[in-house]
């Protein structure tokens, strides 16, 4: 799944992926500075993700996170 998340400031990548990894080895974090959005890939549910970036350092609400619409095609049968 992918999602939305606003957060203020500039957050410490490194610190959320190794929150999100012990949930999901295999999510994937950006950030986009211009928007400020974190666009994260995980299977991870959203309190789970709301938790995991709580513990790195970052303060969120579930109203900051969005999960995203699916753009899987099935192609891949995954």
């Amino acid at each position: 799944m992918e999602f939305h998340v606003r957060i203020a400031g500039q957050p410490d990548l490194g610190a959320i992926e190794s929150q999100l990894f012990g949930i999901d080895p295999a999510a994937l974090v950006d950030h986009d500075a211009a928007s400020g959005l974190l666009r994260i890939s995980t299977v991870a549910h959203p309190r789970e993700l709301a938790e995991a970036i709580a513990a790195s350092g970052c303060h969120v609400t579930a109203a900051d996170i969005e999960l995203q619409p699916s753009v899987c095609c099935g192609g891949c049968s995954g």
